[in-house]
């Protein structure tokens, strides 16, 4: 009976949840596709290839108060709308990107354009959705909304990419700009329809406060997301440069690892605490990263991948909940949009960084790195944890 009225309290989201997984899509698309055609069509290296991918997250990070800021004072929907306009506008921008490869360094500098306006499009989509969700189900609930917008955002990517290599292989990246076009303004027809959530009438906090209450457990987001970064940016040229197959299968692993976590434990940041999940959780995400790192065979790097989406998965809305816990409740669209930034700036950082790694020592040796890095938001999410039972002033 709990497990039905906390089912039914959900349904809001459901319509808000597939608009997202539409939208995703597009991102889920390109994904194994990106490091391919720089690589391999365009003739550039793992740096290159590394600021390509990073290129969208510093766009998203620029974007996403604004988007914040949208939400709070026009409306969720409307940041939402913004989104998947700029999404399928970047469709555009790939086919003037194949325009030029005839020119490789002219095509890889459009293909960087499309590649922040979709950083934009995804800020103002991911900071809509999660304001509207928290909107629609109230902030006892922030973990459950982050879970769910979650799982249609992995579902997207774990779809998106076999389909992706699917129109690759047939059509080539001009079916890939096709796509870019037309699944944003599919997702767009079915905002239309849906009812808006008024903004709040209370006058917002001032950023300098936002983001001073949300950037310890932004750090530990930003920590824990370069195991993410790493699978996106680095995974398919890790099996290409091994003579391995089935890059599109390790996406799938990592989508169906993420989601369900996210299914059968998305309640337990709202029910124990966010900060506990998060410690547990970068641990496991942390163990997969280095079995990647040491694996001599594909089906080792599988199971790297389904521990990274697993711990991943729990510790995005582990320190969410905590970044909701001390957000002001009149700028939450803000706070989400400061808290996401996060995420933002580790994978803006983290795809040339890496990129850096995987050049002078190995492939291989980026997930050693990235492991490093995950296994470093245990000690932000412990210190969560000690602020959190600490005796209050008096």
């Amino acid at each position: 009976m709990i497990k039905l009225s906390a089912s039914l309290r959900s349904l809001p989201l459901l319509p808000v949840t597939i608009v997202v997984f539409i939208a995703f899509l597009t991102m889920g698309l390109a994904l194994p596709i990106l490091p391919l055609h720089v690589h391999h069509t365009l003739g550039m290296g793992e740096a290159v290839v590394g600021v390509v991918a990073g290129s969208q997250f510093a766009a998203a990070l620029l974007s996403r108060i604004q988007a914040g800021i949208l939400s709070d004072t026009r409306g969720a929907k409307k940041s939402t709308q913004v989104g998947l306009l700029a999404a399928a506008l970047t469709g555009v921008v790939y086919y003037a990107s194949l325009l030029l490869l005839q020119a490789p360094v002219a095509s890889v500098v459009v293909l960087i354009v499309g590649r922040l306006l979709i950083g934009c499009a995804e800020s103002f989509i991911v900071t809509g959705s999660l304001t509207w969700g928290v909107a629609l189900v109230g902030p006892q609930n922030a973990g459950k909304v982050i879970a769910w917008i979650g799982i249609a955002m992995y579902a997207a990517y774990a779809v998106g990419a076999p389909v992706g290599v699917y129109i690759y292989a047939h059509h080539g990246f001009w079916g890939i700009a096709g796509a870019t076009i037309v699944v944003p303004l599919v997702a767009l027809v079915c905002v239309f329809p849906l009812a808006p959530v008024a903004p709040p009438t209370v006058r917002r906090a001032p950023f300098y406060k936002v983001i001073g209450a949300v950037w310890l457990p932004g750090l530990g987001l930003a920590f824990c997301s370069v195991g993410f970064g790493a699978i996106t940016a680095f995974i398919a040229l890790l099996y290409s440069n091994k003579g391995w197959g089935g890059t599109s299968l390790i996406f799938t692993i990592f989508g169906v690892a993420f989601i369900g976590a996210r299914i059968f434990f998305s309640h337990l940041p709202d029910k124990i605490g966010g900060a506990k999940v998060a410690l547990v959780c970068v641990l496991i995400e942390a163990a997969g990263q280095f079995l990647i790192w040491q694996a001599p065979v594909p089906t080792v790097a599988y199971l790297g991948a389904a521990l990274t989406g697993f711990g991943y998965s729990l510790a995005f809305p582990g320190f969410g909940v905590e970044a909701v816990r001390v957000a002001p409740p009149q700028s939450r669209g803000m706070a989400m949009g400061a808290y996401v930034a996060f995420l933002d700036i580790s994978l803006g950082l983290s795809g040339p960084l890496l990129g850096v790694v995987g050049h002078h020592f190995s492939i291989a040796a980026i997930y050693l790195a990235s492991g490093v890095v995950v296994f470093s938001a245990a000690l932000v999410a412990a210190a969560l944890l000690t602020a959190r039972s600490a005796p209050s002033p008096t």
